[in-house]
């Protein structure tokens, strides 16, 4: 065996073995990526269970604002059905106007503003709108990574080989970036 044939077998064995951990590196990113999602899913679960209990608690005071606990209602089912980044990104931002205008009409009854079920559940739901920005603050920085990894060369081209796909951020429309105000 001579020195060229040696070499080619290294040069080889070194292109499988970057070829070995770019795979292993974009697979783990992916994982981390899902369990992102996870964490938003589990969030936004949250907050889809605690509205119903905020209806009921603002109807119990307002009882006349109909439309408002429907469009809550349909927002929250939405969200409930939505699949995907994107889908549920856009529910997202439909449940959070509807909620604008539930906190809208709670000013307009004293009695609801003081009540200390309403406090409690608006200390909950303002918590979960934290929890949902960092946890979608975490899927978007392990998408970032992952979709640069697959821009970048030659990782890219090792990626793309294997399958990858580039993977949606979880976005909002630029109008809804703004949590819900809570008051107390």
């Amino acid at each position: 065996m001579g020195y060229f044939t040696i070499g080619i077998i290294v040069l080889i064995a070194v292109v499988l073995v970057y070829a070995w951990s770019v795979y292993n590196g974009l697979a783990t990113i992916k994982v981390r990526i899902k369990e992102a999602f996870s964490g938003i899913d589990v969030q936004l679960k949250r907050r889809v269970d605690l509205i119903p209990n905020l209806i009921e608690t603002v109807k119990g005071y307002a009882k006349h604002e109909k439309e408002v606990f429907e469009n809550v209602t349909k927002a929250r089912s939405s969200l409930m059905k939505a699949e995907g980044p994107q889908e549920k990104a856009a529910s997202n931002d439909m449940l959070t106007n509807a909620l604008k205008s539930l906190f809208a009409v709670s000013e307009n009854y004293p009695d609801l503003k003081a009540s200390q079920n309403f406090l409690r559940l608006q200390e909950e739901l303002s918590d979960t709108e934290n929890k949902i920005a960092y946890s979608r603050q975490f899927y978007n920085s392990n998408v970032r990574d992952y979709n640069t990894m697959l821009a970048t060369f030659p990782s890219g081209v090792v990626g793309r080989v294997f399958g990858f796909k580039d993977e949606e951020f979880f976005q909002t429309e630029e109008s809804e970036r703004q949590p819900v105000k809570v008051k107390f």
